[in-house]
């Protein structure tokens, strides 16, 4: 039991310390590009893979609502045959990068999970993000790592 509440506690001062100003800005960037009809890509590596795929299937399902249009989201890691053909021919690093270079346009959003914000496969879609004049997201752990210097909002 005493484990039980340790783990409970250590949730509870997670949660009570989340950055609420940068949730409200994501917030806002997800709903003016719902309301534009701006395509939204999410993607990580290993378990934050999992959480875009996760993340991805939550926004554009579990937001559904008559009268509102809906997210249009998907997850870059999602296509394994894609991704494995990337890596194969030109590099782990361009995985995610060259979907977005032919997928992406203006005013899209790229959102990356990374936990270390240091994955190179990562930082090289943000300058392709960036380069195209997408709104970029960063969900990291730690400090951010060189992705929060690479995105317009980093929770």
């Amino acid at each position: 039991m005493e484990y039980i509440q340790k783990y409970l506690d250590e949730i509870g001062r997670i949660v009570q310390n989340l950055p609420q100003a940068e949730i409200a800005h994501v917030i806002n960037i997800l709903t003016q590009a719902r309301a534009e009809g701006k395509r939204i890509f999410v993607f990580g590596n290993g378990g934050s893979a999992a959480m875009a795929s996760h993340f991805a299937t939550d926004l554009g399902k579990g937001t559904v609502q008559e009268g509102k249009p809906r997210f249009k989201v998907m997850s870059l890691n999602d296509s394994v045959p894609l991704l494995t053909a990337y890596a194969n021919d030109f590099g782990y690093e361009t995985v995610f990068a060259e979907p977005l270079a032919s997928l992406a346009e203006a005013g899209d959003v790229a959102i990356a999970i990374s936990s270390s914000g240091n994955s190179p496969n990562v930082l090289r879609a943000m300058d392709v993000a960036r380069e195209r004049g997408l709104t970029t997201i960063g969900i990291t752990g730690f400090e951010g790592g060189k992705l929060r210097e690479k995105v317009d909002v980093c929770v």
